[in-house]
């Protein structure tokens, strides 16, 4: 029993001094030192100026995203003006590219380069700035763009001024500037989305402003590049101080009407292919631009306005030139709602005119499938048709969908539509030069008035077989006006009770056995 009790204090001793060996040499806390600055590290844990000190952290870190995002909308700007310099040092070999003064203060904004020192260096990493101190351009950049016709001291002498509309990022309001020109003016959206978020995250509002100031600065570029009849006009811009900001932008544009689908769908099939012409011409220019293949990312109706009947894009703040990058097909995938398309990677290493395609698809969803088909001429329709399956499928570029669009056009203004037509009139009608008939009207669809049945045709044989084919139709007017395509404006009558002189019309009266 004696023996028992001396190994039970025995392995209990053993145990502890093992226990105590073991603290000694592996629990980190047991050196002084550590175990002091341990101590006052948890108990400053809480304290103000450890929060203090996070705070200032989180918003260094948050001011340098800011200026990221700046700087890199402010090198986009600088790459077009760029694509835009090579391609007029291409158009003239030998010659030097002067520099603009304005156009060198530009480029000096942008940060400088060191000189490598040697080969290895060739492709140094981006040294990033520290957070206190994030890199940002100028307030106001004054751009290398042609001649502009307006300026600041035009928009001083503004009035009418009524709101258009808004979206993420601009604010559209129509005016007229020397009480004779009807302009649209865009600035940012200090209510905006852009803004509004921005200031959210980061609390920064004239930061903010200057991010959402360089996509307005981006389509000035792009509208002054891009000068075609179907990309709107850019009058000029002006700087002013504005909401607590200096420099504020405003930008001065051509006007246009909103593009609205739904009265689009009640005009005459002419009118509606002539929208479709005028967006093929332009989508066929940019994807031969002098800047490369540009595609409208943000592709919506809302994005084009139509002026004197013919569709301009007026939005290209999201518009790119830049081709995706692919090493294989599978990197070439455009997702639509409806569709999905895998486009070919070419040996360049980029997907095969996604730009291009990207465009036309959106052509064929959002104007094709609504405008082309619907109350053309019957012996049009299977060209168009054709036209609308095969952009719907993107088997058709857009040289061969302009050429084919073009076709259509061609057999329309010269009357070779009516060819296989039986074009020998059913009833005798009475010819009045130098008269018109007063009211007697009735509502046809479509037409190109609202209260009557006015619509175009080709001669004076197709106004009387639309006349035939109208069974209220007794008689018809010809006008000296004529449509886009020069054909002639007729105005088609349920009677001829009044018959007036008119020296611009002539009247067919239909002659009743």
């Amino acid at each position: 029993m004696k023996r028992r009790k001396l190994a039970v204090a025995a392995g209990f001793c053993l145990s502890f001094l093992l226990g105590t060996l073991l603290n000694v040499l592996f629990i980190p806390a047991f050196d002084p030192q550590h175990q002091q600055s341990a101590g006052v590290t948890h108990s400053l844990a809480g304290s103000p100026s450890d929060v203090s000190g996070e705070a200032e952290h989180s918003s260094s870190r948050r001011r340098w995203d800011l200026a990221q995002q700046i700087r890199e909308r402010y090198e986009e700007v600088l790459r077009y003006q760029r694509r835009q310099q090579q391609h007029r040092a291409a158009a003239a070999p030998g010659a030097r590219l002067l520099m603009r003064p304005s156009e060198r203060r530009l480029m000096d904004l942008a940060p400088r380069r060191l000189a490598p020192s040697s080969s290895s260096e060739r492709s140094p990493a981006r040294s990033k700035a520290p957070l206190g101190t994030p890199w940002a351009p100028s307030t106001k950049l004054e751009l290398p763009l042609g001649p502009l016709r307006l300026g600041c001291r035009d928009i001083s002498n503004v009035s009418d001024v009524h709101y258009l509309g808004s979206g993420y990022t601009k604010a559209v309001y129509k005016a007229v500037l020397n009480r004779s020109l009807a302009v649209a003016l865009k600035s940012v959206d200090f209510g905006g989305h852009d803004i509004d978020h921005c200031v959210k995250v980061y609390g920064a509002l004239e930061d903010c402003y200057r991010l959402a100031s360089y996509k307005i600065i981006k389509e000035m570029v792009l509208l002054e590049r891009l000068r075609h009849p179907h990309v709107l006009q850019l009058y000029g811009y002006c700087y002013q101080d504005s909401n607590d900001i200096s420099d504020t932008l405003t930008t001065i544009t051509e006007l246009g009407s909103p593009l609205e689908m739904i009265q689009l769908l009640q005009t005459s099939w002419e009118d509606r292919f002539r929208i479709c012409f005028s967006l093929v011409r332009l989508l066929h220019y940019l994807a031969h631009s002098p800047l490369g293949s540009v595609t409208l990312l943000d592709f919506r109706p809302r994005q084009f306005v139509i002026v004197d009947g013919e569709l301009k894009v007026t939005d290209l703040d999201d518009a790119s030139t830049e081709e995706t990058s692919c090493t294989s097909n599978r990197d070439c995938f455009m997702e639509f709602p409806a569709r999905n398309f895998t486009l070919p990677c070419s040996v360049e290493g980029k997907c095969q005119s996604m730009n291009e395609k990207r465009n036309l698809y959106n052509a064929y969803r959002f104007f094709f499938t609504y405008l082309l088909p619907h109350s053309a001429p019957a012996s049009l329709r299977p060209l168009l048709d054709a036209i609308v399956n095969a952009t719907g499928e993107l088997h058709w570029g857009i040289d061969t969908t302009t050429a084919h669009l073009e076709r259509v056009l061609h057999l329309y203004k010269s009357g070779l539509y009516l060819e296989n037509t039986t074009r020998t009139p059913k009833s005798d009608y009475k010819r009045m030069p130098e008269t018109t008939i007063v009211n007697d009207d009735y509502r046809c669809w479509p037409s190109y008035h609202h209260k009557g049945c006015l619509l175009s045709v080709f001669d004076v044989t197709e106004a009387m077989e639309v006349c035939e084919s109208h069974s209220q139709c007794r008689a018809f007017v010809l006008t000296n006006q004529t449509t886009w395509t020069g054909r002639q404006l007729v105005y088609f009558k349920m009677g001829s009770t009044v018959i007036m002189s008119d020296h611009d019309k002539t009247t067919y009266v239909k002659v009743v056995n």
